[in-house]
């Protein structure tokens, strides 16, 4: 069921969370995606390109920044789009794996459309890894206003 407009404020965190990923997801994700570039397994070769170490697949990170907002709506077909720029990498140690945070915030109502445009801060560490990362998502139906 898609969030009502009523209670929501412009600012309002909606959803935050911490996502764990560490090699064994990066291969499920290799697998599931076909993408299997030696720099998302292979340590040696992601150095031999100047990175510090595997980085998670940029797909898989803009996935799990997304599912945020869709487990908060409760309906993944109410997210109706979606937008990001990739910023930095996110790097896998082999013994720790990493964290990614994810907050979203309220941007922007549109009471006419029922549409809520949300603002999502994405870092690993010290590092945002995602900028303009927005989702819009479609307001349930007796929310909107006539």
């Amino acid at each position: 069921m898609s969030p009502s407009l009523s209670g929501l404020n412009v600012g309002q965190i909606v959803a935050a969370t911490t996502i764990h990923v560490d090699r064994a997801r990066l291969r499920d994700y290799a697998q599931a995606s076909g993408d299997h570039n030696p720099i998302h397994q292979d340590e040696e070769f992601a150095r031999s390109v100047g990175l510090p170490d595997v980085i998670a697949h940029g797909m898989w990170t803009m996935g799990a920044a997304v599912e945020v907002v869709s487990q908060w709506v409760g309906d993944p077909t109410a997210v109706v789009a979606y937008s990001t720029r990739f910023t930095k990498p996110v790097v896998v140690s082999e013994q720790d794996g990493a964290e990614i945070r994810v907050q979203a915030v309220v941007k922007s109502i549109d009471e006419a459309t029922g549409r809520v445009t949300l603002d999502l801060a994405v870092s690993c560490g010290d590092d945002k890894v995602l900028g303009r990362a927005l989702a819009v998502v479609q307001a349930a139906q007796d929310s909107r206003t006539s």
